[in-house]
């Protein structure tokens, strides 16, 4: 042999099936504690900051201590020791009258939860006291408000031991959508498998809204709760009693996350200055000014313990949000972005050493090449806990097609460190998502997360696919489609072109099929498989109205077709050709403001 391969990591199939070699990735080591940090990781380029060697055992609350003992012993008040999945054991000594309430304290004192039972049955590769250690070290968390938990919360986990996860995000603006809507699309984003659902409303009944959502939804949800904060009050306004209370009523309700954008502090603004786009995220700019306004510091920051107070007493997880987060290449991995980052690193400790669980938040625009780097800098900085990012997007001139863009750069995060991806639509920096653009924006984003786990080696993250495989060698289109993730598309394109189902792929026709031709080769065993066998043809079913429709479709729409769409309403805003009057370059600007006050509920941030 003239060629070696490198050191080879887990298989993603559960038997081993074809000839390939395995996982390129570092094999896994599920473990308690600090030995656990290379789970499911790519190799390092050289160059790449190495994992941090503290855990959430290294913050814990004043009070508590920990170390690895020699056996089991019996328990007193105020200690106790438990096996690990390592098989070594711990022992914790914690204030004698403490009572646990959150995953994390559970899992500090070796409790295994109904929901880390129910999460290893979902991730079967993984045991319920793995999952337990992972909790404990702050490398996974279990979003599960205690409230959502008494309504139809399936629970389910976040981190770098289990499958990669996607978020969905939705909510109703003051221009598009309502309460019927948003529930009509989390129960659309569900079907196409997101993991969790974000809702960003920030028009229409909030409260109504919301909590439709949580008694409606089987999946964790998540919430930037300054929205609501400022809603019908002055941004100037906002202050601690109005944070915590806002706060405390969302996780009465049921949310499970929440977005806080505590890591953007004043000494951080002055690096934004010179960026080609400013700061892009809602929350970042909203305290930046809030902020600027008061000359004080961030009130999120400054009062970070009393909101971990509220957040502990409903175990709602704290999702730390990225104010800074690059919106441009041009802006990626700036001083801003990882001073800020280095700011959220130290909100994790200080989360941790409260009990209550953590995920950090990452960038959504980032050349390919600064991926890596940046999901493996929050790996150091951030000591593992579970990094969520937007994307990334990997170049920025191909608006409409940004559910593309950004799923190539959140295959590279997800293999290089990132535990859940939040999906980009293709309605992504042109409009809040339709129906259609959930489901794009979910497949997308499945491809992505599904393509890393393999790449990781994840045990049985590719039985499916060789599933398929051995569907497709047999010209199996029946079983075909069934494997596939969205079979209606799947076999309304094949009855497009041929209405038999043959022996033959549509592409090729009989004499050039490849695949007729390898199962007819005595010596091959491709397509011979004899679960997937079949020997003969059979007409399929007509389409279906569903199938006919996602054809019609298919494509790109014509000029006058987007021209339509984008001039729909022209009537609203007083234009008659062209742009719409509420645009300054079309009109003079007293105009312009008259036609969105009557239009648009203007939100105060003065």
């Amino acid at each position: 042999m003239s060629y070696k391969l490198p050191n080879l990591g887990n298989n993603p199939s559960s038997t081993a099936a074809g000839t390939t070699p395995g996982s390129f990735a570092k094999k896994s080591h599920i473990a308690p504690g600090v030995e656990g940090r290379w789970t499911f990781a790519s190799p390092d380029t050289p160059g790449m900051p190495e994992p941090s060697s503290k855990t959430a055992w290294d913050f814990l609350p004043d009070g508590w201590t920990t170390e690895i003992v020699g056996q089991a012993s019996s328990s007193i008040p105020g200690e106790i020791v438990f096996r690990q999945s390592d098989e070594t054991f711990r022992k914790v000594t914690f204030p004698a009258d403490f009572q646990p309430i959150t995953q994390l304290e559970s899992a500090r004192l070796g409790i295994v939860t109904p929901e880390m039972k129910r999460v290893a049955e979902r991730e079967p590769h993984l045991t319920a006291e793995q999952v337990r250690d992972e909790v404990a070290s702050g490398r996974m968390v279990i979003p599960a408000n205690r409230v959502h938990l008494e309504h139809q919360l399936d629970p389910m986990c976040i981190g770098r031991a289990s499958k990669t996860k996607v978020n969905a995000n939705m909510g109703a603006s003051p221009v598009s959508s309502g309460t019927h809507e948003e529930v009509e699309k989390l129960k659309w984003a569900e079907k196409w498998g997101a993991d969790t659902v974000m809702d960003l409303s920030t028009g229409g009944d909030l409260d109504e809204c919301r909590q439709a959502i949580i008694e409606n939804s089987r999946v964790p949800i998540g919430t930037v709760p300054i929205y609501s904060m400022i809603i019908g009050r002055k941004l100037y306004d906002l202050n601690m009693d109005i944070i915590l209370d806002s706060l405390r009523h969302q996780a009465a309700q049921g949310v499970d996350y929440f977005t806080i954008h505590a890591g953007v502090l004043q000494e951080h603004l002055q690096y934004v200055k010179d960026r080609l786009i400013g700061i892009v995220s809602r929350g970042g700019s909203l305290l930046a000014k809030w902020m600027i306004d008061h000359g004080e510091q961030n009130p999120m920051y400054t009062g970070w313990e009393q909101i971990c107070d509220v957040m502990r007493e409903y175990d709602v997880t704290f999702s730390i949000g990225d104010g800074l987060r690059p919106g441009g290449l041009s802006d990626a991995t700036d001083h801003a972005q990882l001073a800020e980052l280095s700011t959220l690193g130290e909100l994790t400790e200080r989360a941790w050493r409260k009990g209550v669980q953590v995920m950090i938040e990452g960038p959504g625009h980032v050349p390919f090449d600064q991926i890596e780097y940046n999901m493996k800098l929050e790996r150091q900085l951030c000591h593992g806990a579970p990094f969520y990012v937007l994307g990334p997007l990997v170049t920025d001139i191909f608006p409409g097609y940004d559910h593309i863009t950004s799923c190539i750069g959140a295959t590279s995060a997800a293999y290089h460190g990132a535990s859940m991806l939040c999906y980009v639509t293709p309605k992504e920096h042109l409009g809040l998502p339709k129906k259609d653009d959930v489901k794009q924006g979910c497949i997308a984003y499945k491809i992505a997360a599904h393509s890393a786990d393999v790449a990781l080696g994840i045990p049985g993250t590719r039985d499916r696919d060789d599933e398929l495989t051995k569907a497709r060698a047999a010209l199996n289109w029946e079983k075909h489609f069934e494997l596939s993730f969205d079979p209606d598309t799947a076999r309304a394109y094949h009855d497009e072109d041929l209405d038999v189902d043959t022996d033959f792929c549509a592409m090729c026709g009989h004499d050039w099929c490849s695949v007729r031709i390898s199962k007819e080769i005595v010596e091959f065993a491709s397509g011979k498989d004899e679960i997937y066998k079949w020997d003969r043809a059979k007409v399929s079913e007509a389409l279906s109205e569903e199938q006919k429709e996602i054809l019609e479709k298919r494509g790109v729409l014509s000029p006058d077709e987007i021209h339509k769409l984008a001039s729909k309403t022209k009537k609203a805003v007083g234009a008659t050709d062209g742009k719409a009057s509420c645009h300054s370059d079309y009109t003079d600007s007293v105009t312009a403001q008259q036609i969105q006050n009557a239009e648009i509920v203007e939100l105060k941030v003065e």
